[in-house]
């Protein structure tokens, strides 16, 4: 028998962003961040902050414990402006103050071109780390609409606001 098969008709979103978020267990104080934080993002996204189309988690690996979310967002600027917004800030800053026993990091892949990552405290190859090589992201790598834009993202309108955390504080 011949499968059935279906595509999907993305028009009504011409600039869908997709996002991969990982957190991986560095260190045994991890587990309590890696759980302690987990109900709160499902929550977060149970809220459906605008712009937020889908949010599914995923177990990556047992050894050590990695947990990878995805989700889609209506465009680039819904999602830049959840993660400038409450509770997002704090948790950020909060992370880039002090890990928790867990490496970050994030992969944004965006219909009007442009694919960006950030890796904290990642030192396995994972997502795009397993053929690209690692540069600092600093300067003009350090914000995720820089990234983007530097990888030819179009469409991204206005300029990039003040980052979360200044690259000065860290």
């Amino acid at each position: 028998m011949s499968p059935t098969r279906h595509t999907v008709d993305l028009s009504p979103y011409p600039n869908l962003v997709m996002i991969q978020l990982g957190m991986r267990v560095n260190a045994l104080t991890g587990l309590r961040t890696l759980f302690g934080l987990g109900p709160k993002i499902v929550a977060s996204a149970e809220a459906k902050p605008d712009g937020l189309l889908s949010h599914e988690i995923f177990l990556y690996s047992l050894a050590p414990p990695h947990v990878l979310i995805r989700q889609y967002w209506r465009d680039f600027e819904s999602l830049e402006s959840w993660s400038r917004s409450e509770p997002h800030r704090a948790w950020w800053k909060n992370f880039l103050g002090n890990t928790g026993g867990t490496g970050f990091w994030h992969e944004t892949y965006s219909m009007q071109g442009g694919i960006e990552a950030i890796y904290d405290d990642i030192f396995a190859d994972v997502g795009l780390l397993r053929f690209a090589g690692r540069i600092p992201a600093k300067g003009g790598m350090f914000g995720a609409r820089r990234r983007l834009l530097a990888a030819g993202a179009a469409g991204l309108r206005g300029t990039e606001p003040e980052a979360v955390v200044a690259e000065s504080a860290l």
